[in-house]
């Protein structure tokens, strides 16, 4: 008699690892010398994408291969089922001889979502041609409204065992990334202390929109339990204690304690950071935000509490008391909008360090050059600064303390950098101390910021490559000095966009940077999301060679990337 299974009690639950399939079809008259060959090929991207993809934490990401070659529907199933029981959430297909498309990777892929990531690499060889089945199965797919991605990349026509180009491995791999943010993040949850952002309806937390396009879940914790807790002292005060020492170690009077009950006030501004910690890791959250305006630390109708400026710095950076330690992207103002966007910039990157910015003062050649000669200061061709312009980034909370260095440079080096002033009263008269550095010229990456829309119903990313310069002392004095000096400072500037089409197409009054990110995986995000591109700079080609991800054919045969993307989230 047929008995239903009990499945165990748990009372731990776990965070499964994201796991890529690799496969590649087949056809049956394929001699065996080729079809040896083929699980060769199989293997050797298996182990490239093992050695070179990571979880943001550092952790290995699972990579699953088959040596069972997909010649036709029986196999479909069998590697379907393997797929499955492995909880493979992305397939990469790496065909090297020719196969038909609805007899192999179009009925494995009916086994599994509609929404999962595939990836179709191959050779572009002659002999047994896997190029030929690439094209027909990437067309196959497109023309049934089925986004696939398509990297056809180089390998020897010839040897057992050949290794696929750099450039080819690259592409997988910035394609992994994508599917790792897009599929890895499913089933997560984000936390958001407090209420709507301060009233910016451009980072409200868009909680139905946020589930159903990337799968994400909006806890939200009403700042009451935060105040609650500093008060009962539900922290670990030896912890505490560590957390000011090392602090005190590095920065010295550089922590400013001048004001009135400056060092309580300090050190409650530093349990918060344990106690946020605390609350996001029992919720297995990978990022948060934090309302603090108004009611927190400005509503003198209350009790003003001092600012988590710091807490929030600690959370965004790669590094605390306690060593090295994962980003856990975290917005300021409870922007959830901007969370949302660091926490996919992030990811993308492989875990590096986000920075929170004011989309500030926006510097146009003539202002800056303008600014420079007041100073008497001098300025030529070579200086990027005077002949782009610049955007100030600043912001008085969750400024990521890596943001003082480059990237890869000592926790010493950095934190020479950085100091805590004294919060400015008129705005936080709970007091409390913000974060103050300038992040150095050289670091490139990606700015952006993510938006959404009523009318469409979608998700959009207005966004441009961008790195960081220097500007001469007396000319970073007096700019910071207009806007805020003792918050932190970078000096952006974008590679394609000119100041004036930067300032006007904001979409909002915060932006984001993470270094180290290149186009191609954020496009191949926005394609894996569903995201709208939005980088209309007039000097920015519509296809980069060498930077930017192929289109996949799916938009070329439905009027372009943005009518595609709306299709979709018609479900049309």
């Amino acid at each position: 008699m047929a008995k239903a299974m009990k499945l165990p009690a748990s009372r731990k639950a776990t965070i499964p690892v994201m796991t890529f399939g690799v496969c590649a079809a087949c056809d049956p008259r394929i001699d065996n010398q080729s079809r040896e060959r083929t699980v060769n090929i199989v293997e050797i991207l298996a182990n490239a994408i093992a050695r070179h993809v990571k979880m943001p934490d550092g952790a290995s990401v699972g990579v699953v291969w088959t040596p069972v070659l997909i010649d036709g529907e029986e196999q479909a199933d069998i590697v379907a089922r393997q797929f499955k029981e492995t909880g493979v959430g992305a397939i990469v297909c790496a065909p090297d001889t020719w196969a038909f498309p609805q007899l192999t990777l179009m009925s494995l892929l009916a086994h599994m979502p509609s929404d999962i990531p595939i990836n179709i690499t191959c050779g572009n060889s002659a002999p047994k041609p896997g190029v030929v089945f690439a094209h027909a199965v990437n067309g196959a797919l497109a023309q049934s409204g089925r986004l696939t991605h398509l990297n056809v990349g180089s390998w020897p026509d010839t040897g057992m065992k050949p290794e696929p180009s750099e450039s080819t491995v690259e592409a997988l791999v910035d394609w992994c990334y994508a599917a790792l943010t897009y599929a890895g993040l499913r089933g997560r949850r984000v936390v958001i202390f407090g209420h709507d952002s301060m009233g910016m309806e451009t980072a409200l937390a868009q909680v139905t929109a946020t589930r159903n396009r990337f799968g994400l879940e909006i806890t939200r914790l009403d700042m009451k339990l935060l105040a609650d807790m500093l008060q009962k002292g539900a922290y670990d005060r030896k912890e505490l204690a560590k957390l000011r020492s090392w602090l005190n170690r590095h920065l010295g009077d550089r922590i400013d304690l001048s004001q009135d009950a400056a060092s309580g006030k300090f050190d409650r501004s530093l349990a918060m950071y344990l106690i946020m910690r605390d609350l996001m890791n029992d919720l297995k959250a990978v990022g948060g935000g934090f309302m603090n305006q108004l009611e927190w630390a400005s509503d003198t109708r209350g009790i003003p509490l001092p600012i988590c400026d710091v807490a929030e710095s600690l959370l965004n950076s790669t590094f605390d008391h306690n060593g090295r330690k994962p980003v856990v992207p975290f917005a300021t103002e409870a922007d959830a909008q901007g969370l949302l966007t660091m926490l996919f910039m992030s990811w993308l990157s492989g875990g590096n360090p986000p920075l929170f910015m004011d989309f500030r003062k926006v510097w146009e050649p003539w202002e800056i050059q303008r600014l420079a000669a007041k100073l008497n200061i001098k300025h030529s061709e070579e200086d990027l600064w005077a002949q782009r312009g610049i955007v100030d980034g600043d912001n008085s909370g969750s400024a990521s303390l890596d943001w003082a260095g480059r990237p890869g440079e000592q926790i010493r080096e950095i934190m020479k950098r950085v100091a805590l002033p004294g919060a400015e009263l008129h705005y936080f008269p709970g007091g409390g101390n913000s974060v103050t550095f300038i992040s150095p010229g050289g670091i490139e990456g990606i700015a952006a910021r993510l938006a959404y829309s009523e009318l469409s119903g979608m998700f959009s990313l207005v966004w441009d490559e961008a790195s960081t310069v220097d500007l001469p002392p007396a000319l970073a004095e007096a700019i910071a000095s207009s806007s805020n000096v003792t918050w932190p400072h970078t000096w952006v500037v974008p590679k394609y966009a000119t100041m004036a089409e930067y300032k006007q197409y904001a979409p909002a009054n915060h932006f984001h940077m993470v270094w180290n990110l290149g186009a191609a995986r954020l496009q191949y995000w926005m394609d894996l999301a569903n995201v709208l591109s939005v980088a209309p700079w007039q000097a920015r080609p519509s296809f980069v060679e060498g930077l930017d991800r192929p289109a996949p054919l799916l938009y070329l045969l439905n009027g372009g990337e943005g009518p595609a993307k709306l299709m979709r989230a018609r479900g049309r």
